[in-house]
């Protein structure tokens, strides 16, 4: 079938470059002493990341919160487990013929927790404590909050107000 052009037809196979063929790539250093060189020059930058590489569980109690030391009432004196929740752990556990170990695994915590937990020497927390009394079945004593004495000034202030409520409109009737 004619095309009606008299040019002849030709494809061009030669080669593209299409994206980023003409930059040339630096070789990342492969000694210590050339990536030293490098940070100094300023051709390579490093980040510390937060947290990274650790194996640390979230709810291990390893860190206690601003809020419980200032609720403390004691110079050094934080909450403990009780005996009583200790005590009922271990009974617990050893009724459903468990071991620490897979205990603290069916509720993704560490070993050092759950034995932390029996002996005593963990500092209560609540999202484990109810971790361990869903995987064991049980309902177990929870520690009491312990009551700080109001200030002087908030008796004052915690009295009920009358009147209209405040950041709102008037209420309709």
């Amino acid at each position: 079938m004619p095309t009606g052009t008299s040019v002849p037809f030709q494809q061009d196979w030669g080669a593209v470059n299409v994206g980023r063929g003409t930059i040339k790539k630096t070789a990342a250093p492969k000694t210590a002493r050339a990536l030293d060189l490098a940070k100094a020059s300023g051709k390579v930058a490093t980040e510390k990341r937060y947290g990274a590489g650790g194996n640390k569980s979230a709810h291990s109690g390893g860190v206690m919160s601003a809020r419980k030391l200032e609720q403390a009432d004691d110079v050094g004196s934080i909450a403990k487990v009780d005996k009583s929740l200790s005590k009922a752990i271990m009974q617990a556990r050893m009724a459903k013929k468990m071991t620490q170990k897979d205990l603290a695994t069916a509720i993704n915590e560490k070993p050092q927790v759950v034995g932390d937990y029996e002996t005593g020497k963990a500092i209560p927390n609540p999202q484990i404590i109810s971790k361990l009394e869903r995987k064991l079945g049980t309902k177990l004593p929870r520690p009491g909050k312990s009551k700080v004495p109001p200030k002087a000034g908030a008796a004052a202030a915690g009295a009920k107000k009358t009147g209209p409520t405040r950041g709102g409109p008037p209420k309709r009737r």
